[in-house]
């Protein structure tokens, strides 16, 4: 039986509460639709990096990075700031790691599904997502960008779950991947944007660093990189051989053609957490991917769909 609710009231926001007989999960619309819990109900895994501090952000326009660094996020139309670079938005400044995740969505249940939404504030788009639970067991998210003006739209979307990293973990991706591309590196341990390593040993002359392995929380280091040109096929995961569960997550590559991979351990304000990130687009930075491109584009007075699938094992 699938059920939704309203839960406990977290820093005086609502919390929605959804479950099957495999997986529950817990949703705050008012903090940017933020995803704070993903459990496996047969196992007792929470899947999701839990806050430390007070959960929520500072607001609309302000820096990520003085958010709660918990859960999952949405981000669009960009992850990096920048300017939107063509006619007839050129130069409309994008906020850091998007609008969506800073600001209110509004959400109903309605018999076995959850739905959220949310307008653009510098664009004229409508972001939408529908939480169900499939036959199979799975959490399906369906997102939908509803382009109302006259003119196409270039946007980026990823998702942004952080996962609680334990070390040993594995991520999983599909065969034939060979190369990544670097977003950020601490310290510039892979080097610097826009440079090119090798999955999954970047360097012949130091074996001991396998980016599809989990490192310890005293590793120090923090990565975004993404795999290099558009997938085979739309899936990614993470498996825990000590205690043999799995997260898998399904995604259309029509629609969703990139994959990133966010691995924090310890080297970024101290956090432990690993983040599959299917995208839309090429690179953290809209107008890149768009100069690239690189980015999806939702035509004028259109609609845009894609979807995940989570499957815990």
């Amino acid at each position: 039986m699938i059920h939704w609710e309203r839960g406990e009231q977290l820093s005086d926001h609502d919390v929605w509460v959804g479950r099957d007989a495999w997986i529950e999960i817990k949703v705050v619309p008012a903090l940017g639709s933020k995803m704070i819990s993903l459990k496996h109900l047969r196992t007792g895994r929470e899947w999701l990096s839990e806050a430390e501090g007070p959960l929520g952000n500072k607001g609309y326009a302000t820096s990520f990075a003085d958010s709660d660094g918990s859960g999952w996020d949405e981000m669009f139309p960009t992850i990096n700031a920048c300017a939107y670079p063509e006619h007839p938005w050129q130069g409309t400044e994008m906020t850091d790691h998007g609008e969506v995740w800073s600001i209110p969505w509004q959400a109903e249940a309605e018999g076995e599904r959850f739905s959220c939404h949310v307008h653009g504030v510098r664009l004229p788009y409508r972001l939408s997502k529908s939480y169900s639970f499939t036959d199979d067991h799975r959490l399906r998210i369906d997102y939908t960008v509803s382009n109302a003006s006259p003119f196409p739209l270039s946007f980026l979307w990823a998702a942004h779950p952080l996962f609680a990293a334990h070390e040993g973990m594995e991520i999983i991706v599909p065969s034939g991947l060979d190369d990544i591309v670097v977003s950020y590196s601490e310290q510039e341990r892979l080097g610097r944007m826009g440079d090119v390593r090798s999955w999954l040993m970047p360097f012949e002359d130091r074996p001991e660093i396998r980016l599809d392995r989990v490192e310890s929380v005293d590793a120090g280091t923090a990565e975004k990189y993404y795999f290099r040109g558009e997938l085979p096929e739309g899936r990614a995961g993470l498996h825990d051989p000590n205690t043999c569960e799995s997260l898998t997550m399904y995604f259309p590559v029509e629609q969703v053609p990139y994959l990133a991979v966010w691995a924090n351990y310890g080297g970024y304000q101290g956090g432990y957490h690993v983040a599959l990130e299917p995208a839309t687009g090429f690179l953290d930075d809209l107008s890149y991917a768009m100069k690239q491109g690189a980015a999806a584009i939702v035509e004028a007075g259109s609609r845009y769909h894609w979807y995940l699938e989570i499957e815990l094992t």
